[in-house]
């Protein structure tokens, strides 16, 4: 059976935020729940989820080059942004949501689209009530690092209206 094509858009906040974080993503790996929209621009995706971990993986391509030809850092940032912040999620109770306050990037070595498919595993570090941190690590094909990071997140009680 040929896997269909990933439905991208966005749940409400209600529905998101009434169930685990880890729920909620998980929704999102298996295709219950729509792939963020930006997903299908950047083409990175969530590919692994479990309670305080996460794995995502990217093909960087020509279309995200730098003036001087490597793929532009910005992509690099989104993909561990991304991948940092959902850890985080992961580990959310009901009720809650998260923003970034916080980011640290190590750029290791170029991005380039030889690297083929690019894995980015983020942990979570400290599961705060308030703030919580986590660190991820960009990895190309053959395992060799490509950048690494931390970031903070707030955790953010929901009120429902």
């Amino acid at each position: 059976m040929k896997p269909t094509a990933p439905v991208y858009g966005l749940t409400p906040v209600a529905e998101a935020t009434a169930m685990s974080g880890l729920a909620f993503l998980q929704g999102v790996l298996d295709g219950r729940l729509p792939a963020p929209p930006f997903s299908r621009s950047t083409g990175i995706r969530l590919s692994t989820v479990e309670h305080g971990r996460v794995v995502f993986e990217g093909e960087p391509s020509a279309a995200f080059f730098n003036p001087l030809g490597t793929i532009h850092g910005g992509w690099t940032a989104t993909i561990l942004d991304s991948a940092m912040g959902c850890a985080v999620h992961s580990v959310l109770k009901p009720g809650h949501a998260y923003t970034t306050v916080e980011m640290k990037l190590n750029y290791v070595r170029a991005v380039m689209p030889a690297h083929g498919l690019v894995t980015c595993e983020a942990r979570v570090v400290h599961p705060g009530n308030r703030l919580a941190t986590s660190e991820g690590y960009l990895r190309d094909a053959e395992g060799r690092l490509l950048a690494h990071g931390t970031e903070t997140c707030m955790i953010i009680p929901v009120r429902k209206e």
